[in-house]
């Protein structure tokens, strides 16, 4: 995200929060996997769960709040 606000277009900065976002989903399917071969116990997944659960929707009102849609005509 951060090389994205430095390129000084709505459309690069919304480009690298979707990778971001993108990111975050690849992250919360390794937690399950981790979880599902008892990589991380129980309090470890709780807590970085919860953090994960919190950007997501920083992610989208970030995404909403940095310019319009492309409209595909």
């Amino acid at each position: 995200m951060a090389e994205g606000a430095r390129r000084g277009s709505y459309r690069d900065n919304r480009r690298f929060v979707k990778i971001a976002r993108g990111s975050l989903n690849e992250t919360q399917h390794w937690l399950r996997r981790a979880y599902k071969r008892t990589l991380l116990e129980e309090n470890q997944i709780q807590e970085l769960r919860g953090i994960v659960d919190e950007l997501a929707p920083r992610l989208n009102s970030y995404l909403k709040s940095i310019g319009p849609k492309k409209i595909n005509n």
